[in-house]
């Protein structure tokens, strides 16, 4: 789809809602880069058939919807896509001050369907080989403590790096979530170990006036690239059959306390998910981990897998 430079009446509303997710809901870089290129990719085909946002109709929408699936793009990109639709248009009718009420002819346009991928975790064993980490140097001792932490607290890669010293406290730690959302999640035995020995040496690393719980090399906070290679290259010195990276350990945490406790409402809690919905797979992931064993364990069910 090429790119051509959209009329004012078609970038100003896209340039108030980026300012709206940024200031007001406190979206990441990279959500608010989604939006506005979906956005701007749905204008480029919207402007040709409409003078502006408000006078596209449900009909355009479903045409754009069908223009996509012609063009090979995956159902999930395609719902992606609506989404940020639906989303500009909800915030033009909560800003509208005119008289004439705007409608959202996005509203009950559904994409096709498609089936969620299960995130992937480790299993019990596999988080244990990854965090047996003889942490003989300084960097294997940081690193160690971040993983303990990110999978002893369920936490995102971005709270993760963006976690300071202050912030845990009392076998705490405060996290600022999605749109800048407070929790307070319980840190393990384990990972208050692992972060002790981190802050004996962190000094080697930081100065007095760094925030920063975690930094690098370079004297400055960790950054989230810098997070996932190290992650990725303890998951092949540590001989574990999967690729790791950070999510890898939420995903874990999430897996693992649901399938000890099945408290659903806590485990969301504790990831901050906004709704039970986002929780819920991993509802869908143990069920998985349940019909294994059975595979496994059941006499039939061995038997249908002999024949």
């Amino acid at each position: 789809m090429s790119l051509t430079p959209l009329p004012e009446d078609w970038m100003q509303p896209v340039t108030a809602f980026m300012a709206h997710l940024r200031h007001e809901k406190h979206y990441s870089e990279h959500t608010l880069t989604q939006y506005k290129t979906q956005l701007i990719q749905a204008a480029q085909y919207f402007s040709d058939h409409a003078p502006s946002w408000l006078e596209v109709s449900g009909e355009q929408i479903r045409r754009y919807s069908m223009k996509l699936r012609g063009q090979n793009y995956s159902p999930r990109t395609i719902n992606l896509k609506l989404s940020c639709i639906r989303s500009l248009y909800k915030f033009l009718k909560l800003k509208s001050q005119s008289q004439q009420a705007v409608v959202n002819p996005a509203k009950g346009i559904r994409g096709p369907k498609f089936q969620k991928p299960l995130p992937k975790n480790l299993d019990v064993d596999q988080m244990g080989q990854l965090l047996e980490i003889q942490a003989d140097d300084a960097l294997a001792i940081r690193d160690k403590a971040m993983m303990e932490l990110m999978y002893s607290s369920g936490l995102r890669l971005s709270e993760l790096v963006g976690a300071n010293l202050l912030d845990v406290k009392d076998g705490e730690i405060r996290v600022l979530g999605k749109g800048g959302k407070e929790r307070v999640v319980p840190v393990g035995g384990k990972a208050l170990n692992a972060l002790a020995d981190w802050l004996k040496i962190r000094p080697q690393f930081a100065t007095l006036e760094e925030p920063a719980l975690f930094v690098s090399k370079l004297k400055r906070r960790i950054s989230p690239r810098h997070v996932r290679a190290r992650m990725k290259e303890w998951g092949l010195k540590q001989g574990v059959s999967t690729p790791i990276h950070p999510h890898k350990l939420r995903h874990s945490f999430a897996s693992h306390m649901l399938e000890s406790s099945g408290d659903l409402r806590a485990v969301q809690e504790m990831l901050g998910h906004a709704s039970l919905s986002a929780t819920q797979v991993y509802t869908h992931l143990d069920f998985q981990h349940l019909a294994k064993v059975y595979d496994s364990a059941h006499p039939r069910a061995k038997k249908q897998k002999d024949e």
